[in-house]
This record gives structure tokens, sequence and C-alpha cells, in this order.
């Protein structure tokens, strides 16, 4: 099998392409309705499992909430973003432009994001978020390096999470 032709780094010398500082990970603060609503979702789960004895999947349940309680009420930290003509670095992490695919621009909640997939099964995608005045320097420092999926088809289960936040919302707009 070939390998993967390799980056055309004639444009660019060694170095920094593009920086930027912005948060790890989409966030919207969420209002009391949210908590209260999920929370009689887990309740109902809680009987419906306690019913049929399944007392590890009880404290499984409960576990996931409290970590989606726990990302949902903490907003996340500022990271530092790098493009450069070796790879991408976030904060301390560095993939290099081989373990690369290619990358794609997504809408999540109310902000945009950028999906770099890998080559590897772990991480797989790169979720990166960026002010929406810096979607076309991006774009043009990642061009060089990978290439761009206009459309990108969703997987089964983001379709399916999308329905359930459609028609079932935790909380009103």
């Amino acid at each position: 099998m070939p390998d993967k032709e390799e980056p055309k780094h004639s444009d660019y010398s060694e170095g920094t392409i593009f920086e930027w500082n912005s948060s790890g990970r989409p966030f919207k603060k969420r209002g009391r309705q949210f908590y209260l609503t999920s929370l009689l979702i887990m309740l109902l789960v809680e009987v419906i499992l306690f019913l049929f004895s399944q007392y590890i999947l009880m404290f499984v349940v409960m576990s996931l909430v409290f970590v989606s309680f726990a990302m949902e009420y903490i907003p996340p930290r500022e990271f530092h973003y790098r493009i450069s003509s070796e790879g991408i670095q976030i904060e301390n992490g560095f993939f290099l432009w081989k373990e690369l695919y290619d990358f794609y621009f997504k809408k999540r909640g109310d902000m945009e994001t950028l999906h770099i997939r890998t080559e590897s099964y772990f991480p797989g995608e790169l979720i990166i978020t960026f002010r929406h005045e810096d979607k076309e320097k991006i774009k043009k420092a990642l061009l060089h390096f990978l290439d761009f999926r206009e459309y990108v088809e969703s997987t089964f289960v983001e379709k399916a999470g999308d329905w359930l936040s459609r028609n079932f919302p935790l909380e009103n707009k």
C-alpha cells in the first residue's frame, strides 16, 4: 500500500503559520430547567433499572449524569492552538501532518468548530474551537497540508442525538 503523499511545504518556511487561543470545547451556560429535567429523566431510568435489579448499571447512569452536569456547569479553560509547517499543536500535544487525514467545519450549538480527522483510531478526530473571524485564516493555513471536506455525512449517533435534542429538549429556548 503506497504511503500518503507528503504535504507540500514549499509555500512556508519552517515555523508557525497561524496561532490562536480559544476555549477547549463548545460551551453553553445551562439554566435550572435543564438540570431539573435531566434529574427527572435519570430518576425514571433509575427506577426502571432498580425494578430489574441492575444495580451496577444504576451506578453507571448516575456517574454519566454527574459527568454531564460537571461538563455543562464548569466552563472550559482557554487552550493555545498553533498550526505550523510540521503539524498542529494543541497545548502540549503535537500532531504531525502525516498523522492527520482531512478537515471540515461543523456547527455545534451556537459555535462553529473545526474537525480534523486522524489516520489512527484514537483520538480519531480533533475538535477545535475558534473565533468566527479566524475561520478563513485557519482554512487557508490547513489547505496546504490537508484535504478539505465541504460536507461530511453525519453518523447514525449524531443524527439520533440531533433528533432527540430537537424533539425532546431539556430546556426551553
